[in-house]
């Protein structure tokens, strides 16, 4: 059975670079969490009004750290630091674990 044409963008981009390849859908995946945690931990500094100098030293880290800790980009959070940053904020870090399954399709299409 042919496959119907799209002209939606994400469709054409999952049809072309992610149907098919689960190791990049997992790749897309985990950069996706990645993005996500560096997101909550700038909102949540932002949000209570402090440089990532300020957050350094209430969490006995450097400005550094935070920084890459921000970044979309980095792969290297650990749970005890962003416990750590949580609890500077009297927050504490829930980790949920969610079926995958009926995501890969719509992976492209939905976020």
């Amino acid at each position: 059975m042919k496959e119907k044409k799209t002209t939606n963008a994400l469709e054409i981009i999952y049809k072309r670079y992610y149907k098919g390849k689960p190791e990049r859908i997992a790749s897309l995946e985990q950069e996706r969490a990645n993005a996500k945690i560096a997101r909550k931990l700038y909102a949540l500094r932002i949000r209570n009004k402090m440089t990532q100098k300020q957050l350094a030293s209430r969490v006995g880290t450097t400005p550094s750290v935070i920084s890459r800790l921000e970044k979309a980009d980095y792969t290297g959070h650990s749970l005890n630091m962003i416990q750590r940053i949580a609890a500077s904020f009297d927050r504490q870090v829930e980790v949920r674990f969610v079926s995958i399954a009926g995501k890969r399709r719509s992976l492209a299409v939905n976020k």
